[in-house]
């Protein structure tokens, strides 16, 4: 925790989502700032509590899940330092919407709802930023959506990857390091065993290199190319025998 409420002030400051916040109003903030420190593995809020504290991540990282009544476990998001969570609940009032548990040793900042709500009322900065959060999480949410409803488990597979990656090359992108199964399927909703399978298929039609400490993705603009066509045309299937080869790609050697 910060020694002191201005060591604390200048933690807030290097929070991305409070980057270029007047010092007046961080100075506010930090007054009514709590701070805590989590293990890996405890939970600091779960689906269901009240309360409208917001979080901002200083160090580490957690997860944001959703469970079913049977324990089916998605995962949402993981959050690393300088992001923030729980502010749907300081919006509306109500009960939290996720479960969110620290996967490594984590440092947060909480603040009362009231007090993150009065900041990006009374920041242009905050309140725009908090905006295009919100914007970002919602298309997130609707890709991932139409990507249930259309696409087959591999290629929902593949644009989760895509979304994953870093550039590696001038045509392939790269997931390093690479999130254990059980944890891709949880992203997904899919089970483990769905895809452990098709990462073996994609692997084999040298789509994907499973190398040491990365996957990488091979012609990631046809990659993306071919989910945004399979998306296009409400995921009709390919050919019998013709998976190894996207439609972009197709469509490119057709030309040649």
């Amino acid at each position: 925790m910060p020694a002191s409420r201005a060591a604390g002030l200048e933690t807030l400051r290097r929070v991305a989502f409070l980057e270029g916040v007047a010092d007046d109003l961080l100075e506010k903030l930090a007054a009514a700032a709590r701070w805590r420190i989590l293990a890996p593995g405890e939970t600091v809020l779960d689906a269901g509590d009240e309360g409208g504290e917001v979080f901002f991540v200083t160090e580490g990282k957690v997860r944001v899940v959703v469970r079913s009544g049977e324990g089916h476990e998605v995962i949402l998001n993981d959050l690393s330092a300088g992001e923030c969570f729980g502010e749907l609940a300081a919006i509306d009032g109500l009960r939290r919407s996720a479960s969110v548990t620290a996967l490594l040793r984590a440092r947060l900042c909480s603040v009362p709802g009231p007090s993150f709500v009065a900041l990006v009322l009374s920041s242009p900065v905050a309140g725009l930023r908090l905006l295009r959060l919100l914007t970002a999480r919602i298309r997130l949410k609707d890709q991932r959506t139409i990507e249930a409803a259309v696409l087959p488990a591999r290629e929902r597979l593949l644009a989760e990857l895509l979304r994953m990656s870093t550039p590696r090359s001038r045509d392939d992108r790269r997931v390093t390091p690479p999130p254990p199964q059980h944890v891709i399927a949880a992203r997904l909703g899919l089970r483990r065993e769905t895809v452990s399978r098709e990462l073996s298929r994609l692997a084999r039609d040298g789509r994907i290199s499973m190398a040491r400490g990365a996957i990488i993705l091979h012609n990631a603009e046809d990659l993306q190319a071919d989910l945004t066509m399979l998306l296009a045309s409400d995921g009709d299937s390919q050919p019998e025998g013709a998976h190894s080869q996207g439609p972009a790609a197709r469509a490119k050697a057709s030309k040649a």
